[in-house]
């Protein structure tokens, strides 16, 4: 039952085997997967692998570190895009000061049209997040955001602003590092975590869980996620399982899971 909510199978680091590390995903109890697209590259082949898996979906939208060379061409090819049926969702969006790529500015004002592109179209929305906490919480309040709702993904921030975006209708997503040895906050924020806005990602080929850190991380591996979250909630496996799983099929509106 599980649900890997974010994933970009369709990097190059996968080019050599990405067949294989999808059926591995399967073997290892993974029914449904999000891959997102951002960019002009990323986004057809994104939307090639949903037309090719039933279980994989796609999210579709504009990455901060790409926001200088987005058009407004780009904007509306993104809303003819929601029209596919495979696209739950638009993102990742949102703020990168750790990379700079491009002007804080232009990051801004690509973040608020695809905000309000996706209220405009009543689709939730994938939010990046770095270095960034409350400028972005700013933006969502001031594009009424809330009316939408999303996922903070691979969430890092406070309990502080987890209840922040809670309270704007948004779902909180842990990816790899909550299961790092060190990763004494991640671990406190997420048991504070309502059970029904908790969900569970891998960002694979990036933020590889423990035991496997360092090397290529893939949607096999949200399982470690998982394992770890039961365990900080008290909960068995397959109930955390279940529960990240009900969570996100209620978010992208899918409403069965492919055995």
């Amino acid at each position: 039952m599980l649900f890997d909510t974010h994933a970009h199978l369709n990097a190059e680091q996968f080019d050599e085997d990405r067949d294989e590390v999808i059926a591995r995903a399967r073997e290892n109890g993974v029914s449904t997967i999000v891959n997102v697209g951002f960019n002009r590259e990323t986004i057809p082949t994104t939307l090639e692998l949903a037309e090719k898996y039933d279980f994989i979906y796609a999210v579709v939208g504009w990455h901060p570190q790409d926001a200088i060379n987005m058009k407004e061409q780009d904007l509306e090819w993104l809303e003819e895009l929601t029209k596919h049926p495979k696209v739950v969702g638009l993102g990742e969006m949102g703020l990168d000061y750790y990379w700079d790529t491009s002007p804080r500015d232009v990051q801004a004002e690509v973040f608020r049209k695809q905000i309000r592109l996706a209220r405009k179209l009543q689709m939730p929305i994938v939010i990046h997040d770095r270095d960034a906490h409350q400028d972005i919480i700013d933006i969502l309040r001031e594009e009424k955001a809330g009316e939408v709702g999303g996922i903070m993904h691979c969430f890092s921030g406070s309990y502080e602003l987890a209840k922040m975006a809670l309270d704007m209708n948004f779902y909180i997503s842990f990816g790899g590092p909550l299961t790092f040895k060190n990763a004494k906050k991640p671990k406190e924020v997420a048991a504070q975590i309502p059970m029904d806005r908790i969900l569970i990602e891998t960002d694979c080929p990036y933020l590889t869980p423990h035991p496997f850190r360092g090397k290529r991380n893939e949607s096999a591996y949200v399982k470690y996620v998982a394992e770890e979250m039961a365990q900080i909630h008290g909960l068995s496996f397959e109930e955390l399982a279940k529960i990240t799983a009900d969570n996100a099929r209620r978010l992208f509106n899918i409403r069965e899971i492919i055995l």
